[in-house]
């Protein structure tokens, strides 16, 4: 693979890493929605989709026709590709920096408050009066915790009242750091580094690749 390709691939995983680590290394439980979740990931891997399929498959007629712009029509194919995805998922909430063990308490007693008919059944729970049903996934080693759609049956309204209710019930929560954030910096830190280090090598042939990837 040549510099800018690489360059390409690693970039967004680089600032990808780099953001989870900063999150991961915060004392406070961070609350944000499986849809935002999944549309970073998609956000991240997409350098190298652009510099793996995207290119491989770009219709050369259209490329010579449309030069420049066929680059951003890709693009847009593959927001749009990339949202139905996360528009179909079920509803998931997901929080970092904390257990299960941690989170229980003030989980339990925020589900109470919103929902007085709601019931638990080991690891799953159902809230008839929000229309949420979840089951609680928890990996103990990276401190974080999902909250995920149980059947098709669910309330949008419901898991959003959810999220911001949790938000606000955890705001203010502080824990320990967790040492798998320092990882996550680590291998941000190394490929931002190789990203510049191949763009400041060559200069001139990373110019010109991408002015012949560009069609220019």
């Amino acid at each position: 693979m040549d510099p800018l390709h690489l360059c390409i691939a690693l970039g967004p995983v680089a600032i990808y890493f780099l953001v989870l680590g900063i999150i991961n290394l915060s004392r406070r439980p961070f609350v944000t929605s499986g849809t935002r979740d999944a549309a970073a990931l998609g956000i991240a891997i997409g350098g190298f989709v652009i510099a793996g399929p995207m290119e491989l498959f770009l219709p050369e007629a259209a490329a010579v026709r449309m030069g420049f712009w066929v680059w951003p029509t890709c693009l847009a194919f593959y927001g749009l590709c990339l949202s139905l995805a996360v528009l179909l998922m079920r509803p998931r909430i997901v929080i970092y920096n904390v257990t299960f063990e941690q989170l229980r308490p003030s989980l339990a007693e925020l589900v109470l408050r919103l929902d007085s008919e709601s019931r638990w059944a080991g690891d799953s729970l159902v809230m008839p009066n929000l229309g949420v049903q979840l089951t609680v996934e928890s990996q103990g080693m990276m401190k974080n915790v999902q909250l995920a759609a149980a059947g098709n049956e669910q309330s949008f309204a419901g898991w959003r009242r959810l999220e911001s209710e949790l938000t606000a019930v955890l705001r203010h929560d502080k824990g320990t750091r967790n040492p798998y954030g320092m990882s996550l910096i680590m291998f941000g830190l190394l490929m931002a580094s190789a990203v510049i280090y191949y763009l400041s090598r060559d200069p001139q042939g990373v110019a010109q690749a991408l002015n012949e990837m560009l069609r220019k």
